[in-house]
């Protein structure tokens, strides 16, 4: 086979090609092309974290002021409700200073009217004791005979009507 005859021969030449283009390849690649892809990985790396921690940083400062969001919103409910309340008991209040007005107004009205009615009883019993004085002197002088007067008739009357 010649191709193993010639190994003696080019065994020399084939190592140093070797050498030169593995030495080339470190250069090139080792010392220039890996320090630049690392120094892309380290600055996107940093980034990233940088990124990362003002993601964070945004996300604190967001629950810092939904934090302060809430106590404002619960104060101001409070507020609101504390503001509810009094207009409650200052409407319940002017309700129940009118009512005590209405409800006097209707105490005088209604003490005038049973004043009125008391007035009118006394009339109409009045009068309906004159009828039945004038009725019983009628009565006794058609069945009697007898003429009764009037002061003696109202008497009996009202004696009856006391008894009766």
């Amino acid at each position: 086979m010649p191709q193993i005859a010639q190994l003696a021969e080019t065994y020399s030449s084939q190592i140093f090609w070797l050498l030169i283009f593995f030495g080339f390849t470190f250069f090139v690649i080792g010392r220039g092309m890996v320090p630049r892809v690392m120094a892309t990985v380290d600055a996107r790396d940093a980034q990233i974290a940088s990124d990362l921690a003002a993601a964070q940083a945004a996300r604190d400062e967001a629950d810092r002021q939904e934090e302060a969001w809430r106590t404002r919103e619960n104060e101001n409910r409070a507020a609101a409700q504390a503001v509810l309340a009094q207009a409650k008991a200052d409407g319940a209040a002017k309700t129940e200073a009118r009512l005590a007005e209405v409800q006097q107004s209707i105490d005088v009205r209604l003490a005038e009217a049973e004043a009125r009615i008391g007035a009118a009883r006394a009339s109409a019993l009045t009068e309906i004791e004159d009828v039945a004085a004038e009725a019983a002197q009628d009565i006794v002088a058609r069945l009697a005979g007898v003429k009764v007067t009037k002061p003696a008739a109202a008497k009996a009357v009202k004696e009856a009507l006391v008894h009766g």
